[in-house]
């Protein structure tokens, strides 16, 4: 196998697209696409339709990274959800990445409510044990009218017990919600039950984005039509001021300093809980500067 494919590089499909955390990780693309794909604000695999790629080429991909790639630890696993393989699958890539990326410490995935649902409490273990120790999972908001509005196929009751269960697991959770994604007659009824979402579910990391709206999505055209509409700079610090106020976290990050933010911060609460909502306000009465336009990006 290793003859046929020997020095190709890494076989890459389309865009990569990983978490910021991920960025010197050994990328392994495993699937194609999202197979759920139906997020009206997400065009990242508009483009593929979900597959799972052929096993010749991922241990293709395994052993060219053992040989080029041998100081890089960790390995995200692509597209959007591979966690949705069968498990006999994932365990098998798994073990070919302990046999023959012995030094890598990490492996990460993105993952959805479906993905995690079609695996029980005791194979999320045995994931865990096969070295995945963390998941990326999209929970957007904790409102169940913007959750429906935005296709995202499960209610704030499942999300959070997904998460839970990949908590107990002992596998790394963190967390990816969406401001503005409610607009702004919903802004402040999405950040409290999303505050309130997050604090049942309990998680390791919160990332906080500010929506972007992508061309070639259900959203963006709904934007066009003047059908949807995103809060202003104000609207969406309020935003984020009002989530925090409501995330109680037993020891977790909170975040807000992806590329796509008006105010980058970086909180440990609860500790941290209070000078974060200090931050805010300051930025609220003008007294911080805000990212301009121009330098936000996804």
């Amino acid at each position: 196998m290793d003859s046929v494919y020997k020095e190709e590089g890494m076989h890459y499909e389309g865009y990569c697209i990983r978490p910021p955390s991920e960025a010197d990780s050994i990328l392994l693309q495993v699937t194609l696409g999202c197979s759920h794909n139906r997020c009206t604000f997400c065009g990242s695999y508009r483009d593929k339709p979900f597959s799972i790629k052929d096993n010749a080429v991922i241990e293709s991909d395994i052993l060219y990274a053992a040989r080029h790639m041998r100081y890089q630890d960790r390995v995200f696993l692509m597209d959007g959800d591979a966690l949705i393989l069968p498990q006999p699958r994932l365990i098998q890539i798994l073990e070919l990445i302990a046999k023959h990326l012995p030094w890598v410490k990490r492996i990460g995935a993105y993952a959805n409510v479906k993905g995690i649902k079609r695996k029980t409490l005791e194979e999320l273990q045995e994931l865990r044990k096969h070295n995945l120790r963390i998941l990326y999972y999209g929970v957007e908001s904790g409102d169940d009218e913007i959750r429906n509005a935005i296709q995202k196929g499960s209610s704030a009751g499942v999300c959070i017990e997904m998460g839970r269960r990949v908590k107990e697991a002992g596998i790394l959770l963190s967390v990816t919600v969406l401001l503005g994604i409610g607009g702004p007659a919903l802004s402040l009824r999405h950040a409290k039950a999303t505050g309130e979402l997050l604090s049942a579910m309990d998680p390791d990391f919160v990332g906080a984005l500010t929506l972007m709206l992508t061309p070639g999505t259900p959203l963006y055209d709904d934007y066009q039509r003047g059908i949807f509409s995103l809060p202003d700079e104000a609207g969406m610090l309020g935003e984020l001021r009002e989530m925090m106020a409501r995330t109680d976290l037993t020891n977790g990050y909170f975040m807000s300093n992806h590329a796509s933010n008006y105010l980058p911060i970086r909180a440990r609460l609860p500790e941290d809980k209070r000078k974060a909502l200090a931050l805010i306000d300051s930025a609220l009465r003008g007294e911080v500067g805000l990212k301009p336009e121009w330098m936000r990006a996804l």
